[in-house]
């Protein structure tokens, strides 16, 4: 396997900018759009396991989640256009019993296809933890047998920036390809 196999341009261009544009928006037209993405992801079971909770910048749930933000995430997060916090439904509601085993990684899907539509939509995701997570599930009121995840802030970029255009560009080296198959090395073939 070689490290420049052909990959979707869609993909190619994705990048986590730590800084948005203040003043450019989001749409509903595009916030419509990145749900109906997330809600065309693949699930175990078709059970969709996954919630979000929209804060468009200048709204008062943007602001709610704000608040909830850690000081790292504080200094960029704001002037996204829109943050979404990413929840899994993990238990069946009033027991312990998993909703479903897969809940976390079919929530990553979901939110894989938010990014990918985000960019076929010339916009930027930076996904993040870095926030309060009980804060923000008592701020919503988040039942218990869901869980708040992670967060994703969608945006323009700003004014004069320009992402990184090549996927060779050494500031965004991934490990090889070889390094992704197990056993590692570069004989991947079944044993």
């Amino acid at each position: 396997m070689t490290d420049d196999a052909a990959l979707h341009p869609l993909l190619a261009r994705r990048w986590s900018p730590l800084g948005f544009d203040p003043v450019r928006e989001v749409s509903p037209a595009e916030v419509d759009s990145l749900l109906e993405a997330a809600r065309w992801a693949p699930s175990a079971g078709n059970s969709q396991p996954w919630a979000f909770l929209v804060g468009r910048r200048g709204d008062a749930v943007h602001r709610r989640i704000v608040g909830h933000l850690a000081p790292s995430a504080a200094r960029w997060a704001p002037a996204a256009g829109l943050l979404v916090v990413n929840l899994a439904h993990r238990f069946v509601e009033g027991t312990d019993w998993e909703f479903s085993e897969f809940a976390l990684y079919d929530l990553g899907q979901a939110v894989a296809h938010m990014t990918v539509q985000a960019a076929s939509l010339d916009l930027f995701v930076r996904q993040f933890r870095a926030f309060d997570q009980a804060g923000m599930a008592a701020e919503f009121a988040v039942p218990p047998h869901w869980q708040v995840t992670s967060m994703s802030a969608f945006g323009h970029l700003p004014a004069g920036s320009e992402p990184p255009t090549a996927v060779a560009d050494p500031a965004r080296q991934r490990r090889s390809l070889e390094d992704l198959t197990w056993p590692p090395g570069p004989d991947v073939s079944p044993r």
